[in-house]
């Protein structure tokens, strides 16, 4: 067998060099949870949901498995009660800001969780930045970005770029995993954006 030779929940897979836990684990058919992570964009390691333990000469840690990457003799675990007890509290934390989202819901139903233990925050945004990644790194247009940080950090469009390229795209609409993106677009589109001038107001 050729390449890294890692063991998943007690299966021996194969990783190439370079490969993540999450990529190895997903080329074997081994489901990880995610919500920040898409195969276009560089690893995140933002919600942490793909959290797993990793186990090298006898020593375990925890790891987001989007950003760590496959070692020859790894043994990973995917699901375990500490690691579910870690994904149940962060999902709860992620519903006190978009209890509604559909994805969330299908996980928190997984894993247990309750959308009512933390107090609401409806923000509807969970900071996973696919947009603002997707709108960088595939797009290249920039058009959407954070603002501020830590709890008063927020997805925000740059009308002046925004105007111009989203219109057109909208590709990051359906990355989002919230209504939030789609909300906030709207009302930078209503406020912000200039109306195109009337042949009428132009004459003359």
């Amino acid at each position: 067998m050729s390449g890294l030779r890692v063991r998943i929940d007690g299966r021996e897979v194969t990783a190439a060099a370079g490969m993540t836990i999450l990529e190895t684990a997903r080329a074997a058919g081994i489901s990880i949870p995610t919500l920040c992570h898409h195969d276009k964009l560089e690893p995140y390691g933002g919600c942490r949901l793909c959290i797993v333990e990793a186990e090298t000469n006898g020593r375990t840690r925890l790891v987001a498995s989007c950003v760590a990457r496959a070692e020859d003799g790894l043994a990973v675990t995917t699901r375990s009660a500490k690691i579910d007890r870690i994904r149940k509290t962060l999902l709860e934390l992620l519903l006190a800001h978009a209890p509604h989202s559909p994805q969330l819901q299908a996980l928190a139903a997984e894993y247990g969780a309750d959308s009512r233990r933390f107090a609401q925050e409806a923000s509807f945004c969970v900071h996973c930045g696919l947009c603002v990644r997707y709108c960088a790194e595939v797009k290249k247009t920039h058009a959407v970005g954070f603002i501020d940080r830590g709890i008063r950090k927020e997805i925000c469009f740059l009308p002046e770029i925004a105007a111009v390229e989203c219109n057109a795209c909208k590709e990051c609409f359906p990355l989002c995993p919230t209504s939030y993106l789609q909300a906030a677009f709207v009302l930078v589109e209503a406020l912000a954006f200039r109306p195109n001038p009337s042949p009428t107001a132009s004459a003359g």
